[in-house]
C-alpha cells in the first residue's frame, strides 16, 4: 500500500481545540480511517510543523480527499508527501 508523510500546521483555531480537547488528535486519526486510510506513526514535533503523520492510503486520490477534507475544516494546514522505500528508488535508477 503506498505511504504518505501528512505534515501539519495547527491554525490558531486548531491550537485551540487541542488544547481544549487533546483526544480530539486520535478523533482525527479515527476519520483518516473511515475515509480510507490508516494512520501508522504519528509524531507531535516542533518547529515549522506541529505534528508529522505517516499514512498508509489505497492511492493518491484516496488521500487527496483526505487533505481536501481535513484542510476544508480550517483547523489545521496540511502538506502530503508521497513516499518510496529507498530499495524501490534505487532499483528505479
Amino acid at each position: 500500500m503506498p505511504t504518505y508523510i501528512m505534515l501539519s500546521k495547527l491554525t490558531p483555531e486548531g491550537v485551540a481545540t487541542v488544547k481544549n480537547n487533546p483526544t480530539r488528535i486520535k478523533e482525527v486519526n479515527s476519520e483518516i480511517h473511515q475515509l480510507g486510510a490508516t494512520v501508522v506513526a504519528q509524531w507531535s514535533t516542533l518547529g515549522r510543523y506541529d505534528f508529522v503523520n505517516v499514512v498508509e492510503a489505497p492511492d493518491d486520490i484516496t488521500m487527496a480527499r483526505i487533505s481536501l477534507e481535513l484542510g476544508s475544516r480550517g483547523t489545521a494546514l496540511y502538506e502530503t508527501l508521497v513516499a518510496f522505500p529507498v530499495e524501490e528508488f534505487i532499483d528505479a535508477l
